[in-house]
């Protein structure tokens, strides 16, 4: 099926500043939507939640999932990350999906936390990773938050490497700047996008 825009995936790690680029993206006019915002409603699902309740049952009190117990509990075991990830992402990605096709415009922009955990980088035209010192992400995270610097660095021990993994033919949009030279960054790299469409 011939799609009818570029479905450009927004990925990094944890406080890197992808949630930054989107508000720019937003500001520029383009559709943005986020894989968090529709996994927030995702326990209210029966399937999924039935699927929590059988294997993360300590999660579950008075009829919901208690999501601050479930994370602390994934965030600390790479497995059990992995298969609550396993139970949620598909799911995720689908509606997801339905909304971009849903909006109008030249391209719809989705931030994916968990792009290359779940191999969907595949289903996007475009991935643009954003990179950030891990010292300042740690800090951003600890601010933004209210975690401790050691609740932070289990949360990003956990993530995808992006530094040992191969991410070529990817853009990669170093955040090392102020916000006035992410702004830059962003403008470029849609326009190069753009412009690779045309080719």
């Amino acid at each position: 099926m011939k799609r009818n825009k570029l479905y450009v995936a927004v990925t990094g790690g944890i406080g890197s500043g992808k949630s930054t680029v989107m508000k720019i993206l937003s500001g520029l006019g383009y559709p943005v939507f986020s894989a968090d915002a529709v996994a927030r409603n995702i326990y209210d699902e029966p399937a999924i939640f039935n699927k929590i309740r059988a294997d993360f049952p300590d999660c579950v009190a008075g009829g919901k999932v208690d999501r601050k117990k479930l994370a602390t509990l994934v965030f600390g075991n790479q497995e059990k990350l992995q298969h609550l990830n396993h139970l949620t992402h598909p799911f995720i990605m689908q509606k997801l999906f339905s909304q971009m096709e849903e909006c109008s415009g030249a391209a719809a922009f989705a931030e994916v936390p968990l792009l290359f955990e779940s191999g969907s980088e595949g289903e996007f035209d475009r991935v643009i990773i954003v990179s950030r010192d891990l010292s300042e992400r740690i800090r951003a995270v600890m601010s933004r938050d209210g975690l401790t610097e050691q609740e932070v660095a289990a949360r990003v021990k956990n993530q995808y490497d992006y530094e040992r993994n191969s991410i070529s033919g990817h853009t990669v949009l170093y955040n090392d700047g102020d916000l006035l030279s992410l702004e830059s960054k962003v403008k470029r790299i849609v326009h190069e996008i753009f412009e690779a469409k045309k080719v």
